[in-house]
């Protein structure tokens, strides 16, 4: 049941507070190809299904293409910042190195990062590239949207400690420890055991304080989070999570591991993946307002914000790209470096949450907290204040 019987702010007081408000999305992983769906794009998803492509062999293409489209099309660039305009967040966090192929990870990384840069720059002033939080706040003050270019793995730098420094020059102002699997750092939570950080992983903990890095714990293994806390001199974060008290799940974090990360200064952004915060198929968004009351009222209201991990329509973290049903995720026999076993995780495409079909959805997420009963305050920290906070924080 919702936290208060009387909303204090009605739907029209919320929807005026999203659009005045700093928003931040503390983990919008397609943040810019993801964010387009040309016609041409349509075109070529055809005809990569016509040859009997997987998801995963079509996707590359086509991000490469979204970012063809972006520095080259006006059209697509208004196509593009409509999304975000209808959206109403300020900045997102995006995601440059995820669940890659080890081998692949550096290479990947390294041009995914360089079409972003290449975006940001075709873009022409709409877009600021955050490296502090000066840039943010320059963001909210002009109208513009901010992207913090983030990892979800460490695997590009592999056995490197120097490419830390490398990518922290590029841009990147926050890295997961690892994915879902084990990687030189630490394991991951869907990884078989469930170890903490390595010998290497503290070191990289310990760099990453040096370049003044977020050090972000969200898909790691329970014991990398309690590794982590103890090991870095700077708080930390948790993207974007769920609680495992109000739904099990791999991916969510317990109350006891979520409070030491506040206590330490840290933040906790929920996501609004469907079958990450319900076993119902068809969820709602008071499930997600469910785990933003409790994670509140484990960590307190300065440590909790709003990680959708979601951009398109489906299960899990997608893209606005639209895939033939039949278009299957991967090549038969091929090794699943997501980590996720669909139907254990509930990221099959029977799971949907209604309220929250794509980007241009997140007002409703404003909307939703607000009749769940929490003030204008209160929403204001959650939608961005509070992420602000630890960023400024962290990385100055």
């Amino acid at each position: 049941m919702p936290r208060r019987n009387t909303p204090s702010l009605t739907p029209e007081d919320a929807r005026r507070l999203h659009r005045e408000a700093l928003v931040i999305d503390t983990q919008q992983p397609p943040a810019t190809t993801g964010l387009l769906f040309t016609e041409a794009m349509r075109a070529a998803v055809m005809e990569h299904h016509r040859k009997g492509m997987s998801r995963e062999d079509a996707m590359p293409l086509l991000v490469d293409m979204a970012a063809q489209e972006l520095v080259t099309s006006s059209a697509a660039r208004e196509q593009y910042l409509d999304v975000w305009n209808k959206a109403g967040v300020t900045v997102a966090c995006g995601t440059y190195s995820g669940s890659h192929k080890i081998s692949d990870a550096y290479d990947m990384a390294s041009k995914r990062i360089a079409q972003a840069h290449a975006i940001v720059d075709a873009l022409d002033g709409e877009m600021i590239l955050v490296r502090r939080t000066a840039d943010i706040e320059r963001a909210r003050r002009e109208g513009k949207r901010g992207l913090i270019l983030d990892f979800q793995n460490t695997t590009p730098y592999a056995d490197n400690l120097e490419r830390i420094n490398h990518f922290h020059n590029l841009g990147v102002r926050m890295v997961q420890l690892t994915y879902n699997l084990r990687n030189l750092v630490g394991d991951g939570c869907t990884e078989a055991s469930q170890g903490g950080l390595s010998t290497f992983g503290r070191e990289v903990v310990r760099r990453l304080n040096e370049t003044r890095t977020l050090v972000d714990v969200s898909h790691c293994s329970e014991q990398v989070g309690w590794d982590a806390l103890k090991v870095s001199a700077a708080p930390i974060v948790v993207s974007h999570s769920a609680s495992k008290a109000v739904c099990y799940h791999d991916r969510g974090k317990t109350d006891e591991l979520a409070k030491a990360v506040a206590d330490r200064g840290g933040f906790f952004g929920v996501v609004v993946i469907a079958g990450f915060i319900s076993e119902s198929k068809e969820p709602t968004l008071d499930d997600f307002c469910r785990h933003v009351e409790h994670l509140v009222n484990v960590c307190g209201i300065d440590h909790v914000g709003i990680g959708t991990d979601k951009a398109g329509p489906g299960p899990g973290t997608e893209s606005l790209i639209e895939y033939p049903k039949d278009m299957p995720k991967r090549r038969a026999g091929s090794f699943g470096w997501d980590g996720f076993r669909d139907a254990e995780h509930r990221i099959t495409p029977d799971y949907h949450l209604n309220g929250f079909e794509d980007f241009r959805d997140w007002p409703n997420l404003t909307t939703a907290l607000a009749r769940w009963g929490f003030d204008e305050e209160e929403l204001r920290k959650l939608l961005g204040l509070n992420f602000l906070r630890v960023f400024k924080d962290v990385v100055g």
